[in-house]
């Protein structure tokens, strides 16, 4: 089953990958100006539109589920590159460089992913997908707080950490998704 999985997620990731590299090429790399909190922000409100699509019977825009969660992928990447390079004034990576750092932030995540999988048994494939988008809700709340700490903890993960979870329960949501 691992392998399936690890197939699986590499499937998914591509799909985020091509569309982080569209981008990057329509718009450079202009969310490098953006604060942590920024990026939070964009996650918040994507998975609270996932949450609305989860609950609500009418749609006033007509894309799904699949779209949102691509968003949370890569905004999390994006925040994940903004911990370890520092917010900048002007964009500063070309497309070669936030790809390098692009897939080295989501082989660390998809490796913490396998490791987390092994330990848990794979239980991510009898959860719902809302119950992921929960989950998802509960990491950005745990982020912001954080934030709003200075980033001091007592004993928790740090942003980081949070930021992997959600890379992960995306992937997962995705792939429940595709499978139905």
């Amino acid at each position: 089953m691992a392998a399936k999985t690890s197939n699986q997620y590499d499937k998914v990731t591509t799909v985020c990958r091509d569309l982080f590299i569209k981008k990057t090429k329509d718009y450079g790399s202009a969310w490098r100006i953006l604060r942590l909190t920024s990026l939070t922000d964009q996650i918040f409100i994507k998975a609270q539109r996932i949450r609305g699509l989860q609950t609500k019977k009418v749609r006033k825009v007509d894309e799904g589920q699949s779209s949102e969660f691509i968003g949370i992928i890569n905004y999390s990447i994006m925040s994940l590159i903004q911990i370890q390079k520092g917010i900048v004034e002007t964009p500063d990576l070309n497309l070669e460089m936030a790809l390098e750092l692009y897939d080295n932030h989501l082989t660390e995540t998809k490796s913490l992913m396998e490791n987390k999988n092994h330990d848990y048994g794979e239980a991510w494939r009898d959860m719902r997908v809302s119950s992921l988008t929960d989950l998802i809700i509960q990491k950005i709340l745990r982020i912001k707080q954080i934030e709003d700490n200075k980033g001091k903890t007592l004993v928790s993960e740090g942003i980081d950490a949070n930021y992997q979870d959600m890379i992960n329960y995306s992937v997962f949501a995705l792939i429940h998704l595709q499978d139905n």
